[in-house]
């Protein structure tokens, strides 16, 4: 889970309103729910109270365990934008401090993601698995990465490629956001919400 500030992760007490809820309803317990998402009941815990912010990866192993789609925690996009302008982008609205910007065009059975990751300082993704492929690619910042037990220091220029089905984790290094191009399979933002041309996520 990223690890802020509490007032950065007033950000994600949407999503912890609606994870909880969603629990309680099917009357499972915290421990259910973690056996089942792969997930510790510590973090999940903690993610139900606002105080840490589950990554897309986690929403994905949540809404599975949960039996509902990734829509369930924000809106679905819609249609499909083969051309994107470097003026207009299009913001990814989560609810999470990390700022997404969409660049793949949504096609029906679309089969990878091409995103934009705008990363606060020293925000500690959660260790993720899932499968698929990722290929991160560092336009600004620095970026320090875990793969299984092999640790990795990004800077501009540097990319890495790997399965996602080995463990891993990430975060920002530095003063400044690390600004990160993403490539990989299956989408993450099968249901993200897509935001306005041009509009920035408040912080």
């Amino acid at each position: 889970m990223g690890r802020l500030k509490s007032k950065t992760l007033t950000q994600g007490v949407g999503i912890a309103a609606l994870l909880r809820d969603r629990r309680r309803k099917l009357g499972m317990t915290l421990q259910i729910l973690a056996r089942h998402s792969g997930l510790s009941p510590s973090f999940l815990s903690q993610a139900e109270r606002g105080k840490a912010i589950p990554s897309i990866v986690s929403l994905q192993h949540l809404a599975k365990a949960l039996d509902v789609d990734m829509s369930y925690f924000f809106e679905a996009p819609k249609g499909t934008k083969i051309l994107r302008r470097g003026d207009t982008p299009e913001y990814i609205n989560v609810g999470l401090p990390v700022t997404y910007i969409r660049l793949s065009s949504g096609l029906p059975d679309e089969r990878m993601d091409a995103l934009i990751l705008v990363i606060p300082p020293k925000l500690v993704f959660p260790r993720d698995r899932r499968e698929g492929e990722a290929l991160y690619y560092v336009l600004e910042g620095r970026l320090h990465l875990e793969l299984g037990d092999e640790p990795y220091e990004l800077g501009p220029g540097d990319s890495v490629h790997f399965n996602t089905h080995m463990p891993y984790q990430m975060k920002a290094l530095g003063s400044k956001p690390a600004r990160v191009l993403w490539v990989g399979t299956p989408p993450l933002f099968d249901g993200a919400h897509r935001r306005k041309p041009g509009r920035r996520i408040t912080k």
